[in-house]
């Protein structure tokens, strides 16, 4: 299967110098099934090891590759925006650097595109990995099909192949908060995915910590659902309900028996509003976090350099420093 048309392939990297030259390896080896008309657009999002020296020596010899580098660490999700603004392909590969992800994929992703499809993903249906990181993202994928507005597929990864209307579409989208995998579903271009078993990493240790997960899962899921403010007008009207029985009870109970005493009825009344109200000010309050992001509206990332830039988008941006 060969093609003509122009395959751009977005790869982020963040403590992944030791993987650098086994994707390129693999990488090229995989596009060399495809089309002779590619490139490589490497997103170095401040890597904090010799990812850079890796990467610069790389571009010195092979002038397909690009390597962008950011001036700090904007997220992995702000990296591959900033590859998908420059890549110039007819479709992109986005897929992390730390090649859990296999190039090797590339093919069937770039059949199912030729076939009519405008986003093809990668289905993470088997992970390498710990019983409890298993348990934790099996549970996130669950909660976030229960709540998100829109049907994404259950165990979407961000390895997928976007075709240019695709890539238009997410790159016009100005939110700061980006979910891509929801991004990408809410467009509701022609999808599929095809299954296969993530690995673990190639070299160097992750970069997301527990807490770290847990901030990405409420990106995600205060993005794109309503639910949890719902559950707020939910529970209100739940205690309002209690607390009306409660009032009734006491008053019928008042004609027949004095009404119970002590200080312990009036501090678990207390605290029980007390926890309800608090737990309703922190849901409304994740929201207000992120219009507090979207309304300064201040640029997803910053470019440091860009190596091999043919489209001359680093000197364009100095210039607009100045």
């Amino acid at each position: 299967m060969m093609t003509d048309k122009k395959i751009s392939v977005v790869v982020i990297c963040y403590n992944d110098g030791g993987s650098v030259d086994e994707m390129y390896r693999r990488v090229t080896g995989a596009m060399g099934q495809i089309t002779p008309n590619w490139e490589l657009v490497y997103v170095n999002d401040a890597s904090p090891d010799n990812a850079y020296d890796k990467l610069a020596a790389l571009a010195g010899r092979d002038k397909r590759v690009v390597v962008i580098t950011h001036t700090r660490n904007f997220g992995g999700q702000n990296a591959y925006t900033s590859g998908l603004e420059y890549c110039s392909g007819k479709a992109a590969i986005t897929l992390d650097g730390d090649i859990q992800d296999p190039p090797e994929m590339f093919p069937q992703l770039v059949e199912k595109w030729l076939q009519g499809y405008d986003i093809v993903y990668g289905e993470r249906v088997e992970r390498e990995g710990s019983l409890v990181r298993k348990f934790f993202y099996n549970l996130f994928y669950k909660l976030f099909a229960k709540l998100s507005y829109i049907k994404m597929p259950l165990h979407a990864s961000d390895f997928a192949l976007l075709d240019r209307k695709a890539i238009d579409a997410l790159n016009s989208m100005p939110e700061q908060g980006r979910f891509i995998r929801g991004m990408r579903s809410w467009t509701g271009y022609k999808s599929t995915g095809i299954p296969y078993k993530r690995l673990e990493r190639f070299s160097g240790q992750t970069n997301l910590t527990f807490l770290g997960n847990v901030r990405w899962a409420k990106i995600g899921i205060f993005s794109f659902s309503y639910a949890p403010l719902e559950w707020i007008s939910y529970l209100a009207g739940i205690v309002t309900a209690l607390a009306a029985l409660a009032i009734l009870f006491y008053v019928i109970l008042s004609f027949f028996l004095p009404p119970p005493r002590g200080f312990m009825t009036l501090l678990i009344a207390i605290l029980f509003l007390g926890s309800v109200q608090l737990l309703a000010l922190s849901i409304i309050g994740e929201y207000i976090a992120r219009i507090f992001e979207e309304v300064k509206n201040r640029p997803k990332f910053f470019r440091r350099e860009i190596l091999n830039d043919y489209r001359g988008w680093m000197s364009k941006e100095t210039k607009t420093e100045k």
